[in-house]
């Protein structure tokens, strides 16, 4: 275990410690409650814990990444990341559905829930977790499932990281030698792609899962403007084309259609010249809704216009999603059918107060009628909001695991449940 000493804030320091085994986190986490030091877990991915400059210790689980394969069984290191774990398990054949970005963490997407590219197929990333090996508060190594502290393993599901830092996920594969791929581009007409999504996604078949963003230019993997992705879990390109003629067929609309490996449709997020420094602001927020109809369709058409260094994005759920009952799990709105986020970048020097605060007045309409708030898409810490992240009963339930589990909130560092 190496640990390094930055000076941080005038004479404040932050110990870095990069685990390099399930002793190491026992023993930097028994040093944290000791001298009571702020502690963040940063997984392995590239969220905004990794980030976090405070006085304090730093716990990085990058080291543990290590994938094995037993059957359909893949356990999976707390510190790997999807893009790795993609890659191993394709080599047999196999996919877990995870988020739709590489360089995510497992430990942090898995345990706040996990939207992803299989999800109304699979259902989210913790559906598939069926086991866990977890260093709680108090330095224990506890392993957990439905029938080992399955009121852990519960919490687990969707909680976040206030239960304990989970150095091993064990989850349940699935068969999935091939995928094809889809992008629709160039439609003149927004709001007849959204409502044609909407209308094709009522009934589609769980094979088919879709994506639709809007964006500024920012890099090359997001290029300005409007698009529609498509994932079909099969080999068939037909199915994906028929799926989704009414989207093809729109005035302007143009489609590639691809068969890559499913690692090869995870995207790699560009990496900032200096790591140390924190990605621009993000005024907005992201709801699951049961239903995008039309006044949320033209909201979000209309903050797209109004706000040129903006972003929509908008994912399908249902299907397997929605098999799962809302007592199951920690996650929130098994009902909604769709997730939602919007918002516009906070540039220093780009954009004034003013402007500000007209985009923060057209998210809160947009906001309206969501069913919660997807945690993993909530980047700073905001207290008030965390109870918005869970249904009631969920969120008392919560309350109740973090007492027995972490009565001093030494994991603190997150969505927080006190």
């Amino acid at each position: 275990m190496s640990v390094v000493t930055p000076m941080v804030c005038g004479m404040t320091e932050q110990l870095i410690i990069r685990a390099r085994s399930v002793a190491d986190v026992v023993e930097a986490v028994g040093r944290a409650r000791r001298e009571e030091l702020k502690l963040t877990v940063v997984a392995g991915g590239h969220g905004p814990w990794s980030h976090t400059p405070d006085a304090g210790m730093r716990i990085e689980l990058s080291a543990i990444d290590g994938i094995e394969i037993d059957g359909v069984t893949v356990h999976v290191g707390g510190g790997a990341t999807w893009g790795a774990v993609a890659a191993r398990i394709g080599e047999e054949g196999l996919a877990i559905s995870s988020g739709d970005t590489a360089s995510v963490g497992v430990g942090g997407l898995t345990l706040g829930g996990g939207i992803g590219w299989m999800t109304r197929l699979w259902g989210l990333a913790v559906d598939q977790l069926i086991g866990a090996q977890v260093v709680t508060a108090d330095g224990a190594v506890v392993e957990t499932s439905a029938t080992e502290h399955p009121d852990l393993f519960w919490a687990l599901r969707g909680g976040g990281g206030n239960f304990g830092i989970v150095t091993r996920f064990d989850f349940a594969a699935h068969r999935l030698p091939a995928i094809v791929h889809g992008e629709y581009s160039g439609a003149t007409d927004p709001r007849s792609v959204l409502r044609g999504m909407r209308d094709v996604l009522r009934d589609a078949p769980r094979e088919l899962t879709v994506t639709y963003m809007d964006v500024p230019a920012m890099d090359p993997s997001a290029p300005a403007g409007a698009r529609l992705a498509a994932v079909w879990a099969g080999t068939d390109e037909d199915a994906l084309r028929e799926a989704l003629a009414p989207i093809g067929d729109l005035d302007g609309m143009e489609a590639t259609i691809t068969t890559p490996a499913y690692r090869d449709i995870l995207m790699e997020m560009p990496q900032p010249e200096d790591p140390d420094q924190r990605p621009p602001g993000f005024i907005g927020g992201n709801g699951l809704y049961a239903e995008l109809d039309d006044d949320l369709i033209d909201r979000l058409i209309a903050f797209r216009a109004a706000h040129p260094a903006s972003v929509v994005f908008l994912r399908s759920l249902g299907g397997a999603y929605g098999d799962v009952s809302q007592d199951s799990t920690a996650f929130p709105a098994r009902h909604a059918t769709w997730f939602v986020m919007a918002g516009g970048f906070d540039i220093p020097g780009l954009i004034d107060d003013e402007t500000r605060a007209l985009i923060a007045a057209d998210w809160s309409r947009i906001e309206e009628g969501r069913l919660a708030e997807y945690g993993n898409f909530a980047d700073t810490e905001r207290p008030d909001a965390v109870a918005g992240m869970f249904d009631d009963v969920a969120y008392e339930r919560l309350r109740s695991v973090k007492a027995k589990w972490d009565p001093q909130n030494v994991f603190r560092r997150n969505h927080n449940i006190v």
